[in-house]
């Protein structure tokens, strides 16, 4: 089956924390975390720090909480991202904010000569499509917005991939019993992150109708 046509409920959640915020300015993957769902269940995980042959500066280091002294003893990025890789295997993705980690995800894979069989979803995208009144839509506001259960850690990648995946459970909630649909594909939703705030209620209506 193509990837495109799987439910969007089976897919790889990850989060990647970074030297800095920008592929193109230099910036490398410090740690990556990540869930696996299948049918909406956590069936595995995947959490590594990752050295990236620099050091990281102290902004970097108070907002993760992850010191230059824990990565010293961290396996060098490609080892990690390696094995990353083959976790992804067959595997859709989804982020949030997206295109952060996808582009740190596939200048990794790029420096091992692969690439990610999967494409993204961004929780980021389709909470402001779902969510317009919840004012922020930062990871951090939308959890509480939706009162998911957290334990109040932001800013590391297992952390942030285990409250994202929950939060993407409950958007998938939100829109079956919101507009009486069934599980929608992850195509379907790929195209709803798109759409123009405007005609989302018509797309999803017509999904129903369908």
């Amino acid at each position: 089956m193509s990837l495109s046509l799987v439910e969007a409920n089976t897919l790889v959640v990850l989060d990647f924390e970074t030297t800095g915020l920008s592929v193109r300015q230099g910036a490398r993957p410090i740690e990556i975390g990540a869930v696996k769902l299948v049918d909406g269940i956590v069936v595995d995980r995947f959490q590594e720090l990752m050295n990236p042959g620099v050091r990281v500066d102290h902004f970097i280091e108070g907002y993760t909480g992850i010191s230059n002294q824990m990565l010293a003893t961290a396996r060098p990025c490609a080892e990690v991202m390696a094995d990353f890789a083959d976790f992804i295997v067959g595997c859709n993705l989804l982020a949030h904010n997206a295109s952060f980690d996808r582009a740190f995800l596939q200048e990794e894979l790029v420096r091992l000569g692969r690439r990610a069989e999967g494409e993204f979803l961004c929780t980021l995208l389709l909470s402001r499509r779902l969510y317009p009144e919840a004012g922020s839509h930062k990871l951090a506001n939308l959890v509480a917005y939706k009162n998911i259960a957290n334990d109040g850690v932001f800013h590391r990648a297992l952390a942030d991939a285990e409250v994202t995946a929950r939060l993407w459970l409950r958007m998938l909630e939100d829109v079956r019993q919101n507009f009486n649909l069934r599980d929608l594909t992850f195509a379907e939703y790929a195209r709803l992150q798109k759409l123009p705030k405007a005609k989302v209620a018509g797309y999803l209506a017509s999904l129903a109708a369908a």
